[in-house]
């Protein structure tokens, strides 16, 4: 079944190629419980971005030097809702919304979609895009949409024998088939981020 979720175009094309709708009533309690819901809220959507579009998208687009990424999926969302859902109410508990000190559950939401596989590098992987997708927003809404079927395309590393993920590590840290901290960590791969500044634009895409 198809679910007809309004302009979903327009966040297409601003690459924001994933969506899910949740009904918060099907939802675990202790998922839910970080949200700290109002009787009124219904609903949840998840945002993601899966390719290249996204990173294309931010670069051309994006006027936020520290937060490039997140300040422009919300104005986005923001853009989408006020013309999709312009009678509802939407609350973002991700990337802002919430308290430092909670956080809403974004993998277990993905497994829940058919987006998210544990992977042995411990980033969720997807059948179809691999590992290249990540979860920018989730909006708590007072709507009536229709839920989201599971999108699952199936695990892929069930099938697969080559095993680049474990091969190309330099630490060899996922030699044993789960992921080896203690060896990734004295290797030296893991390396502190360099501050962010204006220079992102510069990047091309991968």
């Amino acid at each position: 079944m198809i679910i007809m979720i309004p302009f979903k175009s327009m966040r297409d094309q601003a690459g924001l190629n994933r969506q899910h709708i949740f009904d918060l009533a099907r939802l675990p309690p202790d998922l839910l419980a970080p949200l700290d819901l109002g009787q009124h809220e219904r609903q949840l959507i998840l945002l993601g971005h899966a390719g290249r579009l996204l990173w294309e998208r931010v670069q051309k687009h994006a006027t936020d030097p520290v937060h490039p990424i997140d300040s422009y999926t919300i104005g986005v969302v923001e853009q989408w809702a006020a013309l999709a859902l312009p009678h509802t109410r939407i609350r973002f508990v991700y990337p802002r919304g919430l308290p430092a000190n909670r956080h809403v559950g974004l993998q277990r939401l993905g497994t829940l979609a058919g987006w998210h596989h544990p992977s042995p590098f411990m980033v969720g992987i997807d059948a179809r895009w691999g590992s290249w997708f990540a979860y920018r927003a989730a909006i708590i809404v007072d709507s009536e949409l229709p839920a989201s079927p599971v999108e699952d395309h199936g695990h892929p590393c069930v099938d697969c024998t080559a095993k680049p993920c474990i091969g190309t590590c330099p630490a060899s840290a996922l030699d044993s088939g789960t992921m080896d901290m203690n060896a990734c960590t004295a290797s030296g791969s893991l390396k502190p981020r360099p501050a962010r500044t204006a220079a992102w634009r510069d990047r091309p895409a991968l």
